[in-house]
């Protein structure tokens, strides 16, 4: 199943874990190259959800995702095996651009004026170094606008779920502080979605569509910190008018 919405011109689409060809433990929709799953199986999987999607897969652009704040500016489709080592990308082409995610947070971008979208991989240590400012300040040099600019924040784990050291939570409220965060019986714990929402609300978006969807408490999405190995799901963003 793959959740959809849009807003102004711009699409976004989150998938759960079902509806794909993957086996235990990543059954059933993953879409992750490297969790160790069969590469035949994902490269189905996105083949699958790219047409339920109506998308041609050769117009997804995918990331290697390393947990920084480097973006990547993409002007042509991908081949395959040359995904850059980032964790936000850019295109003001007609292409869709995909993040990966089994609790991280996913951002979506999309300025449909200026023909411009972008997504970053958003997980404690992305947000923290800043992944999101830099996603919208790419697309700011490339002719977006904030006022413009619609985004959506994806399935993650929350805060009250997302238990981790005091002084986790410290260094990274230090640097973003609507992360900082109790998890529901009490412990520390860092809201990286809330943390992300507010970085966009910083730069100026006010346009947000955010998920309800706590990863790790949902049986419907694959969740790292729940199975350990597992899938990982996907989160889109395109224009719809240029690849219909």
């Amino acid at each position: 199943m793959i959740d959809t919405t849009e807003c102004n011109g711009a699409h976004f689409a989150f998938t759960d874990r079902w509806g794909g060809v993957s086996t235990a433990p990543y059954g059933e929709l993953n879409l992750g190259g490297a969790v160790g799953d069969d590469p035949a199986a994902v490269r189905e999987n996105r083949e699958l959800a790219a047409r339920e999607l109506g998308i041609d897969p050769a117009d997804v652009v995918w990331m290697n995702q390393v947990h920084g704040a480097e973006v990547a500016v993409v002007t042509e489709r991908q081949r395959q095996g040359e995904a850059p080592a980032v964790d936000a990308v850019v295109a003001d082409r007609p292409l869709a651009l995909a993040v990966l995610t089994a609790d991280c947070t996913p951002v979506l971008l999309a300025d449909p004026v200026a023909g411009i979208v972008g997504a970053a991989h958003a997980g404690r240590p992305g947000l923290a170094a800043g992944v999101v400012p830099a996603l919208v300040a790419a697309m700011l040099t490339k002719g977006a606008s904030a006022e413009r600019m619609v985004a959506a924040i994806g399935p993650a784990v929350c805060g009250r779920c997302y238990e981790v050291p005091a002084e986790l939570r410290a260094e990274v409220a230090a640097k973003v502080p609507a992360a900082y965060a109790e998890t529901s019986w009490g412990t520390p714990a860092l809201d990286v979605p809330g943390g992300a929402a507010a970085q966009l609300a910083e730069a100026g978006i006010t346009k947000v569509v955010r998920s309800s969807v706590c990863t790790l408490e949902s049986a419907d999405h694959f969740s790292y910190r729940r199975e350990q190995r597992t899938g990982r799901l996907a989160s889109y963003v395109w224009l719809g008018s240029e690849l219909s």
